[in-house]
């Protein structure tokens, strides 16, 4: 069902809101997504302002929903992403819920690593490539896109994560390509030693301390368990760390997520399990420690 909003009122409405997204230091390009996944106006058309050229606008949603969403946005601090129920990721569109963490434009580059570190080892692009705590599915959606011969498995604690990663999946004809099992890190898949080609994670990594300072966008809506990594925020990475070689094929890739000022302590971490060779942290675009690299020994 269409509704129409009068031209006019939309009009007045946009300038307030402009203003108000100023006035709260929030980018006026969620204004202009908002906007442009409700109604039919186009980016161009509000640059251009075309909208006042019209008698109507039609929407999506009734007039008054529109408005109170980026009022919700404004003094709820809701993020504009469980707003509309999307995310863009690399190049395809994701359902996201407060159930799922919102994928960060700056975790996109965990897939190029993928990428560049199996240069030297081409075979481990058909082999099987594992995500774990996948939330809405997508490195596991995107290493299936750049692997097309590859097998990917996903894995998430979270059922309910798990149930919008299968949508997402589903939504961009992956889901024969895309295993998903519910348990934590490689409890469900613990039949599946010594064969995966590689592990890449974006696992909770904000020491517990930290998360109630956080923007209220994160400490308020995102889910607890994809953002708490105890006391130190290493937790879930000493995990992961501890048991990935029993599941990585030799010369396999590891590649971890992490925060900022961890680099030392996840690459000590990772060399003092004493199987993994390569081991280095990279920055994102930004130049912010963003990621650990390593690649399982040979067996001697």
């Amino acid at each position: 069902m269409d509704f129409f909003i009068p031209a006019s009122d939309f009009s007045s409405w946009y300038s307030h809101a402009q203003n108000l997204a100023k006035h709260h230091n929030i980018s006026p390009l969620e204004l202009e997504l908002l906007v442009t996944h409700f109604t039919e106006l186009s980016p161009l058309d509000l640059k251009l302002q075309n909208y006042q050229q019209k008698d109507y606008i039609k929407s999506k949603i009734p007039w008054n929903n529109l408005k109170d969403s980026w009022e919700e946005r404004i003094t709820e601090r809701r993020p504009i992403q469980y707003i509309i129920g999307e995310c863009h990721w690399r190049n395809f569109t994701l359902i996201v819920t407060p159930d799922v963490l919102i994928p960060r434009p700056e975790t996109e580059l965990i897939i190029d690593l993928a990428l560049e570190k199996t240069e030297q080892y081409p075979h481990l692009r058909q082999g099987k490539w594992l995500d774990l705590g996948t939330g809405s599915g997508a490195i596991a959606i995107a290493l299936a896109q750049v692997f097309p011969q590859g097998e990917i498995i996903a894995v998430d604690k979270s059922e309910k994560a798990l149930n919008i990663a299968r949508q997402n999946a589903h939504r961009l004809g992956l889901s024969d390509r895309i295993k998903f099992y519910q348990g934590s890190w490689f409890e469900p898949i613990i039949t599946q030693k010594n064969s995966f080609s590689g592990i890449l994670s974006n696992p909770p990594y904000i020491p517990t301390s930290f998360i109630a300072s956080l923007q209220p966008e994160i400490a308020n809506y995102e889910p607890r368990l994809a953002l708490d990594g105890g006391e130190d925020g290493l937790q879930a990475i000493r995990e992961i760390v501890e048991s990935s070689p029993e599941f990585l094929q030799d010369n396999g890739i590891l590649i971890l997520e992490i925060m900022t000022g961890q680099g030392k302590m996840v690459k000590e971490i990772i060399t003092q399990k004493g199987q993994y060779t390569d081991v280095e942290i990279r920055t994102d675009l930004a130049h912010l420690e963003r990621f650990a690299l390593a690649r399982k020994t040979l067996l001697q």
